[in-house]
């Protein structure tokens, strides 16, 4: 397209760059983290959100910790990983991503015991890297994929972002998208702005225009008239956590646009990485539902929406059943139902660790 990639999260040898999610549209601006603490709390702050961008950034987290540790020797490097690993685990409980990248890093760093300790930081900094351009690869291929279910004149229907700010760059959902559109499909983007943190408005539409695909900004109770109006034909989102039965956990509003779309007769579809999919959790009911400050509900930017002292809830998830589900696109192809057969027939190819 003319424009350099969005990098969400790098390595820079000392310290983990993110672009800061929480400033956009408003201000592009760089995080460089150089301590664990400053990792976890830009995951658990939302300056970086999305299940594979948290996860790439907490293997950097463990790299980093691994960097500090390593003028103090072995055991010290060891020490430091073990901490980072239980540190950043805590920071956001429903993407399995998080847990993923902090098990490679774990493995990674016992394979290397005995190398020393500029030897094991080392090796955990390239497995790290290793991890973003794997996220990559996956994402260009989930768009390769995906892009053959959308057709010229298809207005598709997004919520949340799982565009390039949700990974490492390109996007999983989002990058279905882009995928089509750089294959030349005449496609129409609608937005959700999904509440309460608008990613949709505050990122996707961002994203979006960066890319030159046309799009239209809806709030979230729009999406049914927008579909009663035969507008929107396809729906893509992406997925936190995805159960070994097919049941996916999403931004929170997922489950009622996949309820509308059952009742609009309009496909449903999940893109997400192999490594979304949690296959010791059998179904949507065992996933953990993270609940964020009411506040974020209250308030915007830290301005009154609601009355002093209104009480107020905040599931940052919802858990869409397998059954209102058509297809889940990853980088091994489009799964469509029965998904947990579907599902366990790619499952060697994600246990070999070739997914992000």
């Amino acid at each position: 397209m003319g424009k350099p990639e969005i990098k969400t999260v790098e390595w820079h040898g000392d310290s983990v760059w993110l672009i800061d999610q929480t400033l956009l549209p408003a201000q592009l601006a760089i995080v460089k983290c150089r301590t664990v603490v400053q990792v976890a709390h830009a995951i658990k702050s939302m300056q970086v959100r999305g299940a594979p961008a948290i996860g790439v950034t907490a293997a950097m987290g463990v790299a980093l910790a691994a960097h500090l540790a390593s003028p103090d020797g072995e055991a010290a490097v060891h020490t430091a990983v073990d901490a980072a690993c239980r540190e950043l685990g805590v920071t956001r409980p429903t993407a399995v991503n998080l847990f993923w990248g902090l098990e490679r890093m774990r493995s990674t760093a016992e394979e290397l015991r005995g190398a020393g300790g500029a030897a094991v930081a080392a090796g955990l900094a390239a497995a790290a890297e290793q991890l973003a351009a794997e996220d990559e690869a996956t994402c260009r291929a989930m768009g390769r994929h995906g892009a053959a279910l959308l057709t010229d004149g298809d207005g598709v229907l997004t919520h949340c972002n799982a565009g390039a700010l949700a990974a490492v760059t390109y996007g999983t959902a989002l990058g279905v998208v882009r995928a089509a559109h750089e294959a030349g499909r005449d496609i129409h983007v609608w937005v959700d702005e999904t509440r309460p943190f608008l990613q949709g408005a505050r990122l996707t539409a961002w994203e979006l225009q960066q890319l030159g695909i046309d799009s239209t900004l809806i709030t979230d109770n729009m999406a049914a008239h927008f579909m009663s109006q035969g507008h929107i034909q396809k729906i893509v989102v992406g997925a936190d956590r995805i159960a070994a039965n097919g049941d996916v956990a999403n931004k929170i509003g997922t489950y009622a646009l996949a309820v509308l779309a059952a009742h609009h007769g309009i496909p449903f579809y999940v893109g997400a990485p192999l490594s979304t999919v949690d296959w010791e959790v059998p179904d949507g009911a065992a996933i953990p539902i993270e609940e964020r400050d009411p506040d974020e509900v209250t308030h915007l930017r830290g301005a009154p929406l609601a009355p002093d002292g209104m009480a107020a809830a905040h599931p940052a998830f919802d858990v869409t059943p397998h059954t209102l589900i058509s297809a889940i696109i990853t980088e091994a192809g489009v799964l469509r139902p029965p998904l947990a057969a579907s599902l366990a027939a790619v499952r060697p190819a994600a246990t070999a660790g070739s997914a992000t």
